[in-house]
C-alpha cells in the first residue's frame, strides 16, 4: 500500500521559473540556468511512490535536491508544480491549518543538529511537541516516557542534553519525533554529525526501532553505505532530478545510467548482494529416478564434472561428482549411496557471509528456500565476478 505518492513535483527558486523550466527540458546544467535566468532548480519532475511501513532513502551529493525534496513533502517549502498525496489525500491542496495538523499528527522530522533545548531535561525535551499541541501534562508525560523507553533512554529522563553524548542526544531527538505517534518520520541527514562508530550504532538502533514501531521513514543521506544499510528502497538524485529508484541490490546490479554507475563504484558489494543475485541455475539429477549412466550422460552433455542431487520434489539431497557416479556404475550401487553433502545458504544470505563458506567448500554451494528446495548454486567464480561488478556465470562448475 502506498503511503506517499509524488507526481511531477517541481520546485524552482527565483523569479523566472518558466524560463528555468524551459532550460531544464533542454538538458541545460544548473549553473547555466542560474547564469541565464537567475533561478535555481531545486527539484524537477519527481515521480515516486513510498510504501507504508518502509524505510525509503533519498540520497545524492550536495546540491542534488534531496533536502529540498524532503521539505516539499511537508510543505515547509511550497512546490512550483506537481502533486503530493498522503494516504491518497492530495496535500498540495491543503490550507495552512490543514498542513499544520498534518505536521503535528502525521509527520515528524529529525534534523542533523539535535535541536534540543539545553535548559530542559531529556523528558521535557521529549514532551515539547505535545506541549505546544496543548496535550494534558499527565498524558504527554506518559507518551514521552514510552518513547524514551523505546529508545532505551528512560533512565536518563531527568538529565540535561549537555550530560549526554552526541549519539544519545540524537536518540532523544528521535524519541521526541515519535511521541506524537506520527505515521511518517522525516530524517534529514540525521546521523551525519556523529562519529562513524556511533553512526553505525544509530543505524542499527533505527532498524531495531523500526521493527517495533513500523513507521514510514523517509531518510536523507549523502552516504551510499548508509543508504544500502537502511533502505528498503533508495532514490538517487543529481541536480534536482531523479536518476534511479530501486532496492539496493537493483541499483548495484543494474544501474540506470553512467552517473549511478559511477556513484556506486566504491561501495562494498559483498555487504549488499545476496545469494539470489549471484546464483546460477542448478544442473540437477533426480536420484529417485536417474541411475549412474543417466547422470554421467547429463554431465557429458553439459560439460560439467558434477550435478546437484535432488528428490522428485527438487529437495536437496547432496552433490554427485563424476567420480562417484562412475564408482556407483561399476559397483552397481544406487546414486543415493554415493552423493555427498554440500553446503547450503538461503536466498537472502549476504555475499560477505557466503565467502568463508565457499572458500572451504569442495563442491558448489546450494541455494535453497525455506522448504529446502534447490533454487540455484553458487560457484567461486560467480562470487568473484559479483564483487568485481561483472555479470555472473551461466553454467555449473
Amino acid at each position: 500500500m502506498n503511503k506517499v505518492e509524488i507526481k511531477h513535483l517541481t520546485k524552482i527558486f527565483g523569479k523566472r521559473p518558466k524560463a528555468a523550466l524551459k532550460m531544464v527540458k533542454q538538458n541545460k546544467s544548473k549553473n547555466e540556468i542560474v547564469e541565464k535566468t537567475g533561478s535555481t532548480v531545486g527539484v524537477y519532475d519527481i515521480n515516486m511512490t513510498i510504501e507504508d511501513g518502509e524505510i525509503f532513502v533519498i540520497m545524492g551529493l550536495s546540491g542534488s535536491g534531496k533536502s529540498t525534496l524532503i521539505r516539499l513533502l511537508n510543505r515547509l517549502i511550497e512546490p512550483t508544480d506537481g502533486q503530493l498525496f498522503i494516504d491518497a489525500q492530495e496535500i498540495t491542496k491543503f490550507n495552512k491549518k490543514q498542513m499544520l495538523d498534518i505536521r503535528r499528527q502525521k509527520m515528524s522530522m529529525v534534523f542533523q543538529n539535535f535541536a534540543l533545548f539545553p535548559h530542559r531535561t531529556i523528558l521535557e525535551n521529549t514532551e515539547y511537541g505535545l506541549e505546544i499541541q496543548g496535550v494534558d501534562k499527565a498524558e504527554r508525560r506518559k507518551r514521552a516516557e514510552k518513547a524514551l523507553d523505546n529508545a532505551q533512554l528512560l533512565s536518563f529522563k531527568d538529565q540535561y542534553p549537555s550530560q549526554l553524548s552526541g549519539g544519545m542526544q540524537q536518540r532523544v531527538g528521535l524519541a521526541r519525533a515519535l511521541t506524537n505517534d506520527p505515521d511518517i518520520l522525516l530524517m534529514d541527514e540525521a546521523f551525519s554529525a556523529l562519529d562513524p562508530l556511533v553512526r553505525g550504532e544509530m543505524q542499527d538502533e533505527l532498524l531495531e526501532l523500526q521493527a517495533n514501531v513500523q513507521k514510514t521513514i523517509i531518510f536523507i543521506t549523502h552516504d551510499l553505505n548508509e543508504a544500502l544499510h537502511l533502505g528498503d528502497h533508495i532514490a538517487i538524485m543529481k541536480d534536482g532530478q531523479l536518476q534511479q529508484v530501486g532496492t539496493g541490490e537493483e541499483i548495484l546490479t543494474n544501474p540506470a545510467n553512467e552517473y549511478v554507475k559511477t556513484f556506486i563504484g566504491g561501495v562494498d558489494r559483498s555487504k549488499v548482494l545476496t545469494a539470489e543475485s549471484i546464483m546460477i541455475p542448478a544442473l540437477t539429477t533426480n536420484i529417485d529416478v536417474d541411475g549412474p549412466t543417466v547422470a554421467l550422460r547429463k554431465m557429458s552433455d553439459e560439460e560439467v564434472s558434477g550435478l546437484v542431487a535432488v528428490s522428485r520434489s527438487r529437495q536437496l539431497l547432496g552433490y554427485l561428482s563424476s567420480d562417484e557416479a562412475v564408482s556407483a556404475r561399476h559397483d552397481k550401487r544406487p546414486l543415493s549411496e554415493v552423493v555427498v553433502d554440500m553446503p547450503t545458504v538461503q536466498l537472502d544470505t549476504l555475499v560477505v557471509d557466503i565467502m568463508p563458506i565457499i572458500y572451504d567448500a569442495q563442491t558448489p554451494v546450494a541455494v535453497v528456500d525455506n522448504n529446502h528446495h534447490v533454487r540455484g548454486v553458487i560457484i567461486r567464480g560467480g562470487v568473484l565476478e559479483a564483487l568485481a561488478g561483472a555479470e555472473g556465470d551461466d553454467g555449473n562448475a
